[in-house]
């Protein structure tokens, strides 16, 4: 910091009161503090909706999801599969196998939407409290192109209703677990 390598600061993986405690050591130096959290989010995985997104948006971080499409499957993973453009093994074969027909219940909503299952994940992470930008990660231009179309994709509140439908998403703490 004293050599002006290091501006801003970010966490990952940090659960609320990791960001809380960050949040008071750094007041009490008189520092900025944290600035974002990187954590994993998306529609199939929403646990950060327990405490770290309410930290977040309590202490103005930007949250910056990563694996925003659970490693492609929520990427149009079934309909790659039926077309032979992907072949699933080992965990990926194994998570699709337990969540199935809630990846074909999005998958059908975002044929229904007409958009690409990437784009609608992507697209319902903007309409989220405090996140920024997701870690994209595409590996061709038709992944990029795909990513990038999810900012001009508007979600009507009955598409956000029937997503929290397919993937019900948590409460804050307590609210989830204790009422």
């Amino acid at each position: 910091m004293q050599a002006g390598k290091i501006l801003y600061a970010g966490s990952s993986n940090f659960a609320g009161w990791h960001i809380a405690d960050a949040q008071a050591a750094a007041a009490r130096r008189n520092l900025m503090g944290l600035v974002s959290e990187q954590s994993l989010y998306n529609l199939l995985v929403r646990d950060i909706e327990l405490e770290v997104v309410p930290a977040a948006e309590h202490y103005g971080l930007g949250i910056i999801p990563w694996s925003p499409l659970q490693g492609g499957l929520l990427g149009g993973v079934i309909k790659k599969e039926n077309t032979g453009v992907r072949r699933l093994e080992g965990r990926a074969a194994q998570s699709l196998a337990e969540h199935r027909d809630e990846i074909q219940a999005y998958e059908d909503l975002a044929e229904e939407i007409g958009a690409e299952p990437s784009t609608l994940g992507l697209a319902w992470l903007r309409t989220r409290p405090a996140v920024t930008a997701p870690i994209i990660g595409p590996r061709t231009r038709d992944q990029l192109d795909s990513a990038l179309s999810a900012v001009e994709l508007s979600l009507s509140p009955e598409h956000l209703r029937r997503l929290d439908e397919i993937f019900p998403g948590r409460k804050t703490a307590p609210e989830d677990y204790a009422w």
